[in-house]
């Protein structure tokens, strides 16, 4: 058996997550030691710390090269990680806010943020514009924006 080789190590939490890990030969032996007694395991991987608690993992599994499941695990990882990501671009998409721009170099436009912020910087030269609070939102053609000027001053 080859200490150097790597495999993946499939988890379920006692919650329902599901996680999974690759691993050499002598990491897998060393968490099936810290399952068996019960003690916290931690080790690297790669240049990150992985910690994982035997109290809270229902079940686990080594998949190794003769495995059907390896390839299996390795396809529903990347879906995850694809659907994952395009979770998180929909959920930022949903939370963008609209910012309605004066500037004192005569520019006016509408933006998008990802949050709302108190400060801007104009697209057209560079000076920064103030979230004008006491104003609040604008009504504007692609719907309410916050306001945003450096044409006076703006308690901050």
């Amino acid at each position: 058996m080859n200490l150097n080789q790597f495999h993946t190590m499939t988890y379920t939490l006692n919650s329902g997550i599901k996680g999974s890990v690759n691993l050499s030969t002598k990491q897998i032996k060393e968490w099936i030691e810290s399952y068996r007694v019960g003690s916290k395991y931690v080790t690297t991987v790669g240049k990150e710390y992985f910690g994982l608690n035997p109290e809270l993992v229902a079940d686990f599994k080594v998949h190794n090269e003769f495995s059907e499941q390896r390839e299996h695990v390795v396809a529903i990882q990347q879906a995850a990680a694809s659907k994952a990501n395009e979770q998180l671009a929909d959920a930022y998409s949903q939370h963008k806010v609209l910012i309605q721009v004066e500037c004192k170099c005569g520019a006016s436009y509408i933006d998008e943020s990802a949050y709302r912020r108190s400060k801007w910087g104009c697209k057209e030269c560079g000076d920064i514009v103030f979230l004008d609070s006491k104003k609040g939102t604008v009504d504007t053609v692609k719907g309410k924006a916050w306001y945003m000027t450096n044409k006076y001053f703006v308690e901050r």
